[in-house]
């Protein structure tokens, strides 16, 4: 049985990893941490888990709380967790971070986020969260750098294509949608019902966030330096997230050749869905689940990929659980399923 704490545990994140760790048989909830105005009951401040989850949740004091866990999930805004990371790490606790403090070289992070990384010792060692890619590497890690949403609909939806050098890597186009928790629980005005209601606007056309972490595993998987253009656009519902990417196909491909190319890449991974011929995948098919459901499509020298994931599961909390449960030697699917 492993300890867990929670680090932001009020967050859409953290409650999310919460949620699937009360039903997961070989984890326990042992601390839960948040900027909250007044410690109280976590089942008093989300009354779902009353019954479930009746134990304090307390303001943030990473040192109290490695005293009383084995491995601990930080649900933090990017730029906090590199400050509260390295005090686990060095009580030697395991580290599953969500934010996107982990993921990028120093001198990528202070361009995108815009400020010096402050644990560039620990840095390097962070293990890139994508099982379905690094599932070796996760396997040893004691830092685990979470993917971010976008990147985790983006990268599947890609990597089948490039190990098999299909594509042309200077055409890579990815369209994807979100829902409005993906931005993380926050007062925002542009994040309002009024705003988001009826209403899809794309936004950080070609200069998002997590446009670099793309950039640098879909690098790692080719070989190649790889730079692809890509725009997100908020579309008007709680969670979910649709990809659609188009590739120009270097070989002779139909789609069931296509098919059969990202049935075999995703042999026994399972979490990833590869559709039938002729059907693609929607939001409600993956909404609530760990899943990603890739559907393809082939016209002309045209490969049209459509990868559906949760944003706040398989982008997020499902795939920080599916993390420590292959740190832990548990099942993958445990809690998951």
């Amino acid at each position: 049985m492993v300890k867990v704490g929670v680090v932001g545990a009020t967050g859409y994140a953290g409650e999310e990893v919460i949620k699937i760790l009360v039903n997961h048989k070989d984890a326990r909830i042992t601390e839960l941490q948040a900027v909250i105005d007044k410690e109280e009951l976590f089942s008093s401040i989300f009354p779902a888990f009353k019954g479930k989850v009746d134990i304090v949740c307390k303001k943030p004091n990473p040192p109290e709380m490695a005293k009383n866990v084995d491995l601990v999930f930080l649900g933090l805004p990017h730029k906090v967790s590199m400050e509260l990371a390295p005090v686990f790490l060095k009580a030697g606790k395991t580290v599953i971070d969500l934010s996107a403090d982990y993921r990028l070289a120093p001198d990528v992070y202070k361009v995108w986020y815009g400020i010096d990384h402050k644990d560039k010792e620990n840095l390097p060692k962070a293990v890139y969260g994508l099982p379905e890619l690094y599932y070796d590497q996760i396997k040893k890690a004691k830092l685990i750098a979470n993917p971010g949403c976008y990147p985790t609909s983006v990268i599947l939806g890609i990597a089948p294509m490039l190990k098999e050098k299909a594509i042309n890597i200077d055409y890579i186009i990815a369209d994807s949608k979100s829902g409005v928790t993906g931005a993380g629980r926050k007062p925002d005005l542009a994040l309002s019902f009024s705003e988001v209601n009826e209403n899809l606007k794309a936004y950080k056309v070609n200069e998002h966030q997590h446009k670099p972490e793309m950039n640098k595993i879909l690098s790692e998987v080719a070989g190649k330096t790889i730079d692809i253009i890509f725009t997100p656009h908020l579309i008007p519902m709680n969670r979910g997230i649709l990809s659609t990417i188009y590739l120009r196909l270097n070989k002779k491909l139909d789609t069931r050749a296509a098919l059969e190319i990202y049935k075999n890449f995703y042999k026994g991974k399972p979490f990833v869905r590869i559709s039938d011929e002729g059907k693609l995948p929607q939001i409600r098919d993956i909404v609530g689940t760990n899943y990603c459901d890739i559907g393809l499509k082939v016209t002309g020298d045209t490969l049209i990929v459509v990868s559906c994931i949760d944003n706040l599961k398989k982008g997020a909390a499902g795939q920080a659980v599916q993390n420590m449960n292959i740190i832990c030697g548990f099942d993958e699917t445990e809690g998951l399923l």
